[in-house]
């Protein structure tokens, strides 16, 4: 089968003083049907990558193919079946849900009716309103509506819940898993790390331009070292630990130290926790905090880059 996304050597170069390269020899392959996440800091690169997939964006050098397609050659037939929403989508404040929906379908010889879309998107009871009246968990998903009434094949989603509360950040979850259950494929980049691992069949790291990992959520999590962590810290004033000493505990796999604070990625939490305890008391130190957790993807990000995900750097874009 045709991968929905095929990228092989992107480069995007920015001429400066010094030039700027904000992807560097980006290797990518979605398949059709899955929804793949696209996760790094701000700076890494993933915006302008999914802007160069999306046609926004001229690559510097390198190959994309959309659905088979290539920019350049078959633009027409690529934005006859993609959906795109933005990080901000700007609409007329003084049109209604409805009519919005409907100037969008007109883009396309074929779709979903603009009722069809508004109902996917549940806001049949907002149709008549404007937009300027709708909170923002309904903008973002009249956004979506208006990047899929074409029936597109393919839909990107460029952080689609930053900023909403829990309760629309779920709403737009039902919305993107019913697209996805019906065979269609999505590429979203995200900030939020339980959104990843929820919707995302693979997902891939971008960092410095540059895709470091790919792969399952579940498996990328197994790839820190252990499916637990304990998180702890000692007293200022306290006796510290050495790494050394924490690596010996029975079932810790790895021991990551960060502005005082220790991550232990363990095995199994029932051991290694009793054992951690009784090396604090005798080394006669004090804890300042202590939890157990789940790895998660963060834990991922940090073990590839050193860095939290929410840590951007300034010569990227």
């Amino acid at each position: 089968m045709t991968p929905a996304i095929l990228c092989k050597q992107l480069v995007k170069r920015y001429e400066g003083k010094p030039p700027v390269e904000a992807v560097r020899g980006l290797d990518l392959e979605v398949q059709q049907g899955e929804c793949f996440g696209l996760l790094g800091p701000n700076g890494a690169g993933k915006t302008t990558t999914l802007e160069i997939i999306e046609g926004l964006l001229a690559a510097t050098s390198g190959e994309v193919q959309v659905l088979g397609y290539r920019w350049g050659e078959h633009d027409r037939e690529i934005r006859q079946r993609i959906g795109i929403s933005l990080q901000e989508t700007r609409l007329a404040d003084k049109l209604s849900v409805h009519e919005t929906v409907t100037m969008f379908r007109s883009f396309y010889p074929m779709g979903l009716t603009p009722d069809e879309a508004i109902g996917r998107v549940s806001l049949e009871e907002k149709a008549e309103a404007w937009v300027s009246k709708l909170s923002g968990g309904q903008k973002q998903r009249l956004a979506i509506a208006c990047a899929i009434v074409g029936d597109p094949q393919l839909l990107f989603l460029d952080e689609p819940t930053t900023g909403l509360d829990p309760q629309s950040r779920r709403q737009l979850w039902d919305v993107i898993r019913q697209f996805r259950a019906d065979g269609r494929t999505i590429m979203l980049t995200t900030h939020y790390m339980d959104e990843a691992e929820r919707l995302c069949d693979r997902v891939a790291i971008v960092d410095h331009g540059q895709v470091i990992a790919v792969g399952t959520p579940a498996d990328l999590i197994a790839k820190v070292g252990g499916e637990h962590v304990i998180d702890f810290s000692l007293l200022d004033k306290s006796p510290q630990l050495t790494e050394q000493e924490l690596n010996s505990i029975p079932s810790v796999r790895s021991v990551r130290q960060n502005a005082g604070a220790f991550s232990l990625a363990v095995d199994q939490p029932h051991i290694a926790l009793p054992a951690l305890l009784s090396l604090q008391q005798a080394r006669g130190a004090s804890l300042a905090q202590l939890t157990t957790r789940h790895a998660t993807l963060e834990d991922v990000f940090v073990s590839l880059t050193g860095r939290h995900l929410e840590e951007g750097d300034n010569g990227q874009a």
